[in-house]
Order: structure tokens, then sequence, then C-alpha cells
């Protein structure tokens, strides 16, 4: 499935598509929620582009690898190169804020950490960023108050708030830009709050972005995966 950048109102937007840089235990109701400890560095991880989608479209998840969960971010789409700039550099260089799902498969990321093997493919199979349309910058007086939320089925199952991120959006964007560099295209994720959870087939959900937009989608079933060992 083709994927491209959409602003909140459905308008192409003119940039290609890249990677998606993620940070880690960005909050600490969610550092608790998961029983894991704060640590002093960054925990960045990679999305390969073929995990975008959109989330208005159905969300297909794989139903032969145990629980996929929702983790639900506030998404940074990025307008112009970014390589070890200072945080007063990043706010220019942002094309727009958007919300995506960061979906996990929650049961192989278990077993991948208990065996001290990294887990990106827990985090980055097909499908695995389901992402909104994104609000141009200079609509957002200031991108470190929002506040967003997923709903499934009618209930709240996330609130987030984005002064309560450990590290801000700004000062995330410089460090991962000292580890990768940002190209346009490219999207950040910011890190989720409390409240994670199993997603199952025909789950109905809604993203809510401050009072920027309300977007619906459903979850669907995908074709299971055919693995092969040994190779």
């Amino acid at each position: 499935m083709s994927y491209q950048h959409l602003d909140f109102k459905g308008n192409p937007v003119a940039l290609p598509v890249g990677k998606v840089v993620c940070i880690g235990q960005n909050y600490q109701d969610h550092i608790a929620e998961m029983n894991s400890k704060t640590a002093p560095d960054a925990l960045f991880f990679l999305k390969p582009a073929t995990a975008l989608r959109h989330f208005s479209a159905p969300l297909s998840i794989p139903q032969d690898r145990g629980a996929v969960h929702n983790e639900t971010e506030i998404a940074v789409l990025i307008g112009e190169p970014l390589t070890a700039v200072t945080p007063a550099q990043v706010l220019a260089a942002v094309w727009g804020y958007s919300l995506a799902l960061d979906l996990t498969l929650r049961d192989v990321q278990a077993e991948l950490k208990k065996l001290g093997r990294p887990w990106d493919i827990a985090k980055g199979f097909d499908g695995a960023c389901p992402v909104a349309g994104f609000v141009p910058s200079a609509q957002i007086v200031d991108a470190q108050t929002l506040t967003f939320s997923l709903d499934v089925n009618g209930e709240r199952r996330q609130t987030g708030d984005a002064r309560l991120m450990i590290r801000g959006i700004a000062q995330m964007i410089s460090e991962m830009s000292y580890w990768f560099s940002l190209q346009p295209g490219d999207i950040v994720l910011t890190g989720t709050p409390a409240g994670v959870g199993p997603l199952l087939v025909g789950d109905q959900l809604a993203l809510s972005l401050d009072n920027y937009f309300s977007v619906q989608s459903q979850v669907s079933q995908s074709p299971a995966l055919a693995v092969r060992s040994g190779v």
C-alpha cells in the first residue's frame, strides 16, 4: 500500500516519504506501567518507511504474532535537513505536527528483550506506523502544550499532554540529529503516555489532537505472515 504525507485536511504534502525515528520511555507514567526504569540516555529506535500507513484507512494488524498494542504519540514531520543541531535550531525545520500509533508486537518484543536481541521486527513491521494528517507548524502556537487522546470503541484509552514529556520535542530531535541525520519527509515519534493495550479486529479507534482534528479508523485483519527459518 502506497503512502504519501497528507495535511490534516487531506491535501498532499510535497515532501518525500522517509524513515520514522522514535523515542521510547518519554513519559513517566508509561515507564511505570511497563515496570521499567528511567535511564539517563534517550532510547531511540527506527521504523522503516514501509511501516507508514494512513490512519484513516482500516488498520491491518497481524493475527499470528501475539498481542498488538497501541502506543499513541505526537508525530513531527521534518521539513528541512537536520544534522547535529541545537534545540534552538529544531522548530524552524518542522513542517507540521500530527498523531501516530507506534504499533508494537508486545509478545514478540518481550521475547526478544528476554533473549537480549534487538526488537526491530516488533516495531517496524509493515503497517506498524499509522499516521494522521499533519497540521502545519505555523498553525500551532506551541507544540509543547499539545494534548491528545485515543478512544477505543468509544472509551478513552490514552490521554497525553506534551508538557509531561521527559524530553521536550526540540530537545529530543536535537539529540536524535547527532545520531541520525533527519531529512525532509522523515517523521519523529515523540513517545507514548500510559494506556497501552491490545487492539482487536473490529475495534473502532478515534484519535484527537487538541482542537485541531479528530479522526476515526477501524482495526482489520492482515494475512498471516509466512516465516522461513534457517535462511
